[in-house]
């Protein structure tokens, strides 16, 4: 990876209602040096029923009595909110972006927000119409893979190749299938998605990152991968950082001891901004990939190595042995490997103990 790694910090549904709260995540995030502030945009009767359950997280981390749909309602903000989020992004630098989570929310983000580009979260990454309905808006989607197959993910994919190639045959599971077998359509996908690795679990335990799924996705896909992590601290996401991943986004809270789904899965600014820093360093450590010496350390390269030095008094016309020669610091001569080409050879000078060995 010689590129840097853009951050998102998913303010998610951690204002808990509040725009004034969503406003210091805006902030939040800006100081804590991430180039992107995310939240979720969605119309809670459109996005869950009257009888969904809440996973279990959520009923650890708020009134386990308490419906999903319930839930959502609390944390549902007015259309109006997001247009002063998009505004307070701007004005402090920092990219804006949310997930829409039903039709009437992706129509929002599309012609009255005029996002450029969208993100999928995981739950929505086998929702075929949304996927198609974004490519064909020709706006670049970031896509989430948690709880998916490998299958899974290429039929995503096929949709939004399916999309953004503009082909007019009717969709369909076999449409987007034959669509992806052409090489032309699968390469519309590119400059346009990025693929997230993910598990969908709050915390998410290290045990389950399997990182590696990173590699699997670039080999099968060729596009950039990048990690949406949801464990606790910051070892996971540096991992991922140093592993490749073009893109992080984390969770990022103003209180992980709020009730609420996201919070304690998340991390408050100091740390965010600690996650960041470290991310930081790590492109540096990664570089550009070339075996060569660095500027930092050319200086040592005569202190470090060896080269070949009189063992002891030698005469003029002597011939070099094993015995009369030694591989001594500094590197300022002949380097080790020159000193069976000089074994037999007659010395053109006299030479005292620890001088350097003339060619």
């Amino acid at each position: 990876m010689t590129g840097r790694v853009y951050i998102i910090a998913e303010a998610g549904v951690n204002h808990d209602g509040s725009l004034d709260d969503a406003l210091r995540l805006v902030d939040a995030a800006a100081a804590a040096g991430a180039d992107c502030v995310k939240f979720q945009t969605f119309v809670a009767s459109a996005l869950a029923s009257a009888t969904a359950e809440k996973a279990q997280y959520q009923k650890r981390t708020t009134d386990a009595e308490e419906s999903q749909l319930a839930m959502l309602k609390r944390l549902e903000l007015p259309p109006a909110a997001y247009r002063t989020l998009q505004d307070h992004a701007r004005a402090r630098g920092i990219d804006f972006l949310s997930t829409p989570f039903d039709p009437a929310s992706l129509d929002f983000l599309l012609h009255d927000l005029h996002l450029q580009r969208l993100k999928v979260g995981s739950g929505d990454m086998t929702n075929a119409p949304m996927l198609l309905e974004m490519a064909r808006a020709g706006r670049e989607v970031i896509l989430s893979t948690g709880m998916a197959t490998l299958d899974e993910v290429e039929e995503a994919l096929s949709v939004l190749a399916f999309g953004y190639a503009g082909r007019r045959e009717a969709p369909s599971r076999a449409a987007f299938a034959q669509a992806f077998g052409d090489p032309a359509v699968r390469a519309a996908l590119i400059g346009k998605v990025t693929v997230l690795h993910c598990t969908t679990e709050y915390p998410a335990p290290p045990a389950a990152a399997n990182l590696r799924a990173m590699d699997t996705l670039a080999e099968k896909f060729g596009l950039p991968v990048g990690y949406s992590d949801h464990s606790l601290g910051l070892e996971v996401t540096i991992a991922a950082a140093a592993r490749g991943a073009v893109m992080i986004e984390k969770h990022l809270t103003l209180d992980c001891g709020r009730d609420g789904p996201d919070h304690a899965a998340s991390l408050e600014p100091e740390t965010f901004g600690q996650m960041v820093a470290a991310i930081r360093l790590v492109e540096a450590a990664l570089g550009d990939g070339r075996k060569a010496p660095q500027l930092a350390e050319a200086a040592n390269i005569p202190i470090a190595r060896k080269s070949l030095v009189a063992a002891r008094a030698i005469a003029a016309g002597e011939a070099f042995t094993a015995d009369n020669l030694a591989l001594k610091r500094p590197a300022t001569g002949l380097a080790p490997i020159a000193l069976w080409d000089m074994l037999g050879k007659p010395a053109r000078r006299a030479y005292a103990a620890d001088d350097i060995i003339e060619p």
